[in-house]
Parts: C-alpha cells; structure tokens; sequence
C-alpha cells in the first residue's frame, strides 16, 4: 500500500504542481500586463500634462507614439490643364501653358496656322509655357506626352483655342529710327493715330521703359494731338549727357486699347546720343552762336521774325531741330506767298519756322528782324549750318515777345516747365 501511493504520488504530484505553476503565471502575467499599460496611459498623460518629468515615463510614451501608425500621405490627383482655355478668343499678349499635378511632360509642341510656337519646359518637367507672342486670329493646338508615372503615358487632349480677330487696331510709331545719332535736345515721341481713353495711355504707359547707359532722369508725358491722334514723349530733366546709349521699349503687341483697338507691334529702338551742340539765337543781337561741348565754333548774322506782328515774330523757348532739306516750298497765302522756294532749310518748329538761307534778307541780317518768323542767313552760312545740324540740336531763342507753346507744334517739350512735365503722366505718382 505504501508503495502504490507512493508510486501514485509520484506520478500525479507533479502534474499538480505544473498545473497550478501555469495558472499562476498567467495571472502574474495578466497583472503585470494591466500594471503597465496603466504605466504607460499615465506616464503618458503625465508627460503631456507637464506634471512629470520622469525620463522612463518620456521613454515609454514616445514608444507608444512609435508604434502608431500616422495618417497615410492623400494621393496626387491626376490634372492636366492648358491655358488658354477653349472658347471665347484669348488675347495674343497672354502665354500658352500646359501643366500637370504630377509626373512630367515630354515632348510638348503648340502649333499655329504658322507652325510650332517657341517654348519651353519648367525646370521640373511638369509645366510649359511659350516663350514668343501669339499671333491674332490664329488657331492653336496643343500635341505631347504626359508621363504620369513609368507605367502610364497619355497623350495630351488638343484642347484648341484661338486668338482674338479685332476689328481695330493700331500700330505705335517712334520718331528715332534704330541705331540713329541725335542731339542732346532729342525727346522721345510714341504716337497712336487715335485717340486714346485715360485707362489705355496708362496701359500704354506701364509698358514703356527707357534704358540708359548713364544715369539719367527722365520722365514720361501725354501731350495733346488734336490732330493725329495721341502721343506720348520721354524727355530728361536736362538736356541727354553727350555719348549716352539709350534704348526704349515697350511691349506693346497685343495690348487691347478698347474702343481704339489692338496693338500690332512691341516698340523697340536704340540710338545714341552724339556732340553736345547748342544754338543760341537771341531776337536782340540778332545773331545765332553753335555751341559744341561748352564752346563757340560758329556765329552768324541773322534776321528773326519781325517784332511788332505777333503772328511774325520767332517764338521764345527752346526748339528742337526736327528734319532738314536742302529746298523747301513754304507758303504763307495771308502774307502773299505760295510754294515760295527756300535752301539749306532746317526745320526747328511745326509753326513754319526754320534756320535757312534766305538772300532778300541779307539788308537786314544782323541789325534788324524782318522775316515772317525764320532765322534767316546768308547762303554761305546757313549752308554750313545745314551741314551740321542734326535732329534733337536744341535751339534757344531768347529776346522776343512770344513764348513757344504747344500752338506751335510737336516739339515744345523743353517749354514746359519739369514739375509740370512730371503731373503730364498717365500713371498716378510714385510714392
């Protein structure tokens, strides 16, 4: 008997003890489990509340953040968009683009009634845009890839459009041809034959840039035109340093005017400044003096407008020279000429009044003024005058009775005062 509980014993005893180990150590365990995830909810809420600053406490709730999984990244919409849209006439000053919201674009190409338009791609592959104007009335197509990832290649949707057909439009004429030589008076004259609103001379206005090799200030001014349309000068605070390059702008091609319609053409033009020559004519000496870079070179007698006709007598101010010719039919039917011949003709003024030879005057050049308000001289010196006169020369005439004023034409710019020139923008002041 002993021996059978013994041998009992033996046998079952420690499938007792093993059971009872097992369950023993689950319960540890799950208590163990319970103490830490309170362990870590409240080291955590410690740390965040700022109550603790216990680094296991830190530890343990950053590992918890770890562990958490964080929102997943939204997913790039695939978008294609071209600019300009198809429907109403785009303008042709506006840039064709093509632009994707992801992958790249290859081979991108926009075609006219003329062929491919000039372009180019952004640095990351996903926009294009053109790099030329559009033309008017024109029809345009686009044509490409878009690779939107290496598995997934389409085409570009044609997405047509065209450019505006307008029924008016006008084109900017410059008094300074490309690469001229013109004196330090020279003002700078852009001109529309229509009359503009105030809304479109400021749109001409802000396109306009003057480039100068030397610093100079210089400002922009509408003067009225009455006649031709309207007009825009540029001409410096002071008269332009000798030997200055200058370059004028304006994109103005495309730019919609509204009732005076589209521009046609961008303005751009580039001339320098050469010798620094001034004509001083005073009515009372009744001589003229060239002055070349600070000094005389030449003196002439003349004879000016006669004095007591306010109709007759050269105007007070600074002229311009505006063009020259070596003849001239000049008419004055109130004082009884018609297509009367006159020479070495130099043109300082609309109003009729020039620097020429003029022989039945040689009585009373230099002692008197008799003309009908030209500078007259002897042939030999209005010859040698002819020679070296060139537009923008500024001439300076002092003594008389009536001032230069814009009765007399197009160049009475170095009449107005500066402070007045400057309030003759179409722009607001800068502040």
């Amino acid at each position: 008997m002993s021996r059978s509980w013994d041998s009992s014993r033996g046998r079952h005893t420690p499938r007792r003890r093993r059971r009872s180990l097992h369950r023993r150590t689950l319960g540890r365990l799950a208590v163990v489990l319970v103490a830490l995830a309170a362990l870590v909810a409240g080291a955590t809420a410690a740390v965040a509340e700022g109550r603790v600053g216990d680094s296991l406490a830190r530890n343990i709730a950053g590992a918890v953040d770890r562990f958490t999984p964080g929102p997943a990244a939204p997913a790039v919409p695939e978008i294609l968009t071209t600019s300009p849209r198809p429907g109403p006439a785009a303008g042709p000053r506006e840039p064709a683009t093509a632009e994707v919201s992801t992958g790249r674009l290859e081979n991108v190409t926009l075609t006219g009634d003329d062929g491919p338009v000039p372009g180019a791609p952004s640095p990351d592959g996903r926009s294009w845009t053109t790099t030329a104007p559009l033309e008017f009335d024109t029809t345009y197509r686009w044509s490409g890839t878009w690779v939107v990832d290496e598995e997934t290649r389409r085409p570009l949707a044609e997405d047509a459009f065209t450019t505006v057909d307008p029924e008016e439009t006008l084109e900017p004429t410059v008094n300074i041809r490309d690469g001229a030589e013109v004196g330090v008076g020279a003002p700078v004259a852009v001109s529309f034959a229509a009359n503009l609103s105030d809304e479109a001379k400021a749109a001409v206005e802000r396109e306009l840039s003057v480039e100068t090799s030397t610093p100079v200030e210089g400002a922009w001014a509408w003067l009225p035109d009455d006649a031709d349309g309207s007009r825009v000068h540029y001409r410096p605070k002071s008269y332009w340093p000798s030997g200055t390059e200058v370059r004028v702008h304006g994109a103005l091609r495309g730019l919609d005017l509204g009732e005076a319609g589209w521009v046609t053409e961008d303005v751009d033009r580039s001339f320098a400044i050469g010798t620094s020559r001034i004509v001083k004519a005073d009515t009372q000496s009744h001589q003229i003096a060239v002055v070349e870079n600070g000094q005389e070179i030449a003196r002439y007698d003349a004879s000016y407008g006669l004095d007591s006709d306010p109709n007759r007598v050269t105007r007070s101010g600074v002229h311009v020279v505006m063009n020259k010719a070596q003849k001239v039919l000049m008419t004055n039917e109130a004082y009884g000429y018609v297509d009367e011949p006159q020479f070495w003709a130099v043109r300082i003024s609309n109003n009729g009044e020039y620097i020429h030879a003029n022989p039945s005057s040689s009585y009373a050049q230099g002692n008197s003024n008799v003309s009908h308000g030209c500078i007259n001289l002897s042939n030999r010196d209005a010859k040698e005058f002819f020679a070296m006169a060139t537009f923008g020369d500024p001439v300076e005439v002092t003594g008389s009775s009536e001032p230069l004023t814009q009765r007399d034409g197009d160049y009475y710019d170095w009449a107005i005062p500066w402070d007045e020139w400057t309030t003759m923008s179409a722009l607001p002041p800068v502040t």
